[in-house]
């Protein structure tokens, strides 16, 4: 109870500091604001070992076995959010409601969210930060945490360990994700720049997530903007979400600085000497999968069974 309460006391708090440090109004995607200018007023977006995004090349990675992933309160409908258009993104935030919190797998300790944003392109083949083997995907969204111990975001932002960010790429398909209609219609209330709108009995946290999210790949990164803090840990899920043509264009007439947001993402950058880990599910979770396939073969087989009995009588 008490650190259910220590959650909800801080995130208005972690919503302001997040406006003001990670989606400032003195950067861009284009031009004298583009990322390669970054670096003039925010020392951290230039020179650093650990930024991100980067591409992630599967032959590379490190295969290991980490502790399940806990997700706490993802299932849970929210009470009250805040969709809003910062200029470069579309941000939700959570205004009232039980707060999502993360901890397992490559995590030391626990992580409360603080917001979810997104980073898309100017056409179906291009719009993630991060890629897997050079390929882009359209449509990346970010689910930003801030480890609890720390006590806020601004804290947090001291500490190599102080952030984590769940990553999720998405793949166009012909039908649309129901999951998503509710969402999309209630984008065109943010399309203007410095609009927001409060959404009451929103979808869970789960709705933003993969249903296989055992599989991931993890490295130590920093934020994908200013101020480039390298103190991220970056959790990239493999498994993509679908979404249609149709339902990624509404993303598109979103407006920023510079007109509407075509696209909103950070070239990739160095690797340098880190190590990118890929999760290897855990004994647990591949014994439950192969229970559950072996119960259905039985099921099946029962049930042709008493087919064949019907027949033959």
């Amino acid at each position: 109870m008490v650190v259910k309460f220590r959650c909800l006391e801080i995130k208005l708090f972690v919503v302001s500091v997040l406006l003001q440090l990670s989606y400032g109004q003195d950067f861009g995607y284009e031009g004298s604001m583009g990322p390669q200018f970054w670096g003039r007023k925010y020392k951290g977006c230039n020179g650093g070992k650990l930024q991100s995004p980067i591409d992630i090349e599967i032959n590379n990675v490190v295969k290991i076995n980490f502790p399940p992933l806990s997700f706490e309160n993802f299932d849970k409908p929210i009470e009250t959010v805040k969709l809003e258009n910062n200029g470069h993104t579309v941000q939700l935030s959570i205004r009232q409601g039980d707060i999502p919190k993360i901890r397992g797998g490559p995590l030391n300790g626990t992580y409360c969210f603080a917001q979810l944003h997104f980073h898309w392109g100017r056409n179906d083949y291009e719009g993630s930060e991060n890629l897997i083997n050079n390929r882009s995907y359209p449509l990346e969204t970010h689910l930003v945490f801030y480890k609890e111990d720390y006590g806020n975001f601004s804290n947090a932002l001291a500490d190599d360990d102080g952030l984590t960010v769940l990553s999720f790429l998405y793949h166009i398909t012909r039908t649309e994700n129901k999951k998503y209609e509710k969402f999309e219609h209630e984008l065109p209330q943010v399309e203007n720049m410095n609009s927001s709108v409060d959404i009451v009995n929103f979808d869970s946290l789960n709705d933003f997530t993969t249903t296989d999210r055992d599989k991931y790949f993890t490295y130590k990164g920093s934020l994908t903007t200013p101020p480039c803090s390298e103190v991220v840990t970056w959790i990239e899920f493999a498994h993509t979400i679908p979404l249609s043509h149709e339902q990624l264009q509404v993303f598109r007439l979103i407006t920023g600085n510079a007109g509407k947001i075509n696209h909103n993402f950070r070239p990739v950058q160095a690797v340098n000497d880190r190590v990118i880990y890929a999760s290897v599910p855990t004994i647990d979770s591949a014994s439950s999968k192969i229970e559950q396939t072996a119960w259905l073969l039985v099921v099946s087989l029962f049930k042709t069974y008493l087919l064949f009995s019907f027949v033959v009588n």
